[in-house]
């Protein structure tokens, strides 16, 4: 996984006034569990936008008034209409404890499908998996070079080191649909 760093400021003040001060501040209100102990902080929301608003999983050296701690973005709350961070939960990695923590899908190779005239559908853009953050990968890679038209790659399919994929063993990662130039093709040379 990749690393980023990010200074937090350990938070004194509790209570709504003080929380939506620290908001019109430009301050996101934040905890961090899961170590030795709870701590309320705050991150500057100019510098926690870099973190959530890409597809990359960041394993993030959070510097808490100058201790680092490292730790995973495990909850995130918005305003409904505004769309503002309202809140944030990290969950502190500890080296022999395993975390839990969705990651993209990737996809590799072209599709026997595709080249048949069918349609690529990625149907789950992010798999949660198991493991110790040191074993955790940037992204899941899935190799479609067999998959041919009207197929599926399913979760129980995959395999990764030293990690758990935690999705439903039936559901449907990758699918070749069958398009309607694809259909009228088979039926033409059906009628043949």
């Amino acid at each position: 996984m990749q690393t980023i760093d990010l200074k937090a400021s350990k938070r004194e003040v509790a209570g709504k006034a003080a929380i939506k001060a620290l908001r019109a501040e430009g301050q996101v209100p934040c905890i961090i569990y899961g170590g030795k102990e709870e701590i309320a902080l705050t991150v500057s929301e100019k510098d926690f936008n870099k973190v959530i608003y890409t597809p990359i999983v960041y394993l993030i050296n959070l510097s808490i008034d100058g201790a680092v701690r490292q730790a995973i973005v495990k909850d995130i709350q918005f305003h409904p209409v505004s769309g503002k961070i309202l809140h944030a939960d990290f969950l502190e990695v500890l080296p022999d404890k395993p975390i839990v923590i969705g990651i993209p899908v990737e996809l590799t190779g072209s599709a026997a499908g595709v080249k048949a005239g069918g349609k690529l559908q990625l149907e789950m853009r992010k798999l949660n998996v198991k493991g110790l953050a040191a074993n955790v990968p940037e992204t899941l890679k899935v190799d479609v070079t067999e998959l041919g038209l009207g197929k599926v790659i399913k979760v129980g399919e995959l395999k990764y080191d030293n990690i758990e994929v935690l999705n439903a063993k039936a559901a449907v990662v990758v699918a070749v649909k069958m398009t309607r130039a694809a259909i009228a093709s088979a039926q033409a040379e059906g009628k043949k």
